[in-house]
């Protein structure tokens, strides 16, 4: 079991499946099977920007069936060709 992540090699490629095991607290991010260590928190002007584009969003995509969402959660995305 994973619960450090200098207990990973970041050099190497890894799944999805491999990152859904990991049982530590930094944020990362997982592209193409490679791992990119997130910085800290965002500024207070990233911030700002931030909800000014949510709020924009939001006002946009009301009248639509879809959801929007604010906050960081995993999202998966996979090339059209490769989804079966």
């Amino acid at each position: 079991m994973i619960t450090d992540i200098n207990q990973l090699d970041l050099n190497k490629t890894y799944s999805y499946a491999d990152y859904l095991t990991w049982q530590f607290q930094e944020k990362l991010e997982l592209i193409k099977g490679k791992i990119f260590k997130m910085s800290p928190a965002p500024s207070t002007t990233h911030q700002r920007i931030s909800m000014e584009l949510a709020g924009m969003l939001y006002i946009f995509f009301k009248p639509h069936p879809c959801n929007l969402f604010a906050a960081p959660f995993d999202v998966r995305l996979m090339d059209k060709k490769n989804r079966d």
